[in-house]
């Protein structure tokens, strides 16, 4: 009784081509470098909520300590809006005036 699943994956030639050289850079069957794969990705996706979740504590610790913490959404619209204003116009090259 056979142990394993198998299955049939299709991918775009450039990516296939990469996957080709990895496994044999790597001296892996392409099964192996498949599970190899959806293992990291399983881990990634398991990891993220818990990155995400700290991300978001030190954004409400940090708008706790500047006192944003109680602003309404009307407010946090208008300070989204007015940053990346201000970001605009940082980035705008100067404009040289003839002479």
């Amino acid at each position: 009784m056979r142990t394993t699943k198998v299955y049939s994956i299709t991918m775009p030639p450039d990516l296939a081509r990469k996957a080709e050289r990895l496994a044999k850079k790597e001296s892996r069957t392409m099964s192996e470098l498949m599970r190899e794969a959806l293992r990291r990705y399983d881990q990634a996706q398991n990891s993220a909520p818990s990155a995400m979740a700290d991300a978001l504590a030190l954004l409400r610790a940090e708008a706790r300590v500047k006192g944003l913490g109680r602003m309404n959404k009307r407010e946090i619209d208008k300070a989204i809006s007015e940053t990346r204003s201000e970001m605009r116009m940082e980035r705008r090259p100067l404009k040289r005036t003839s002479q």
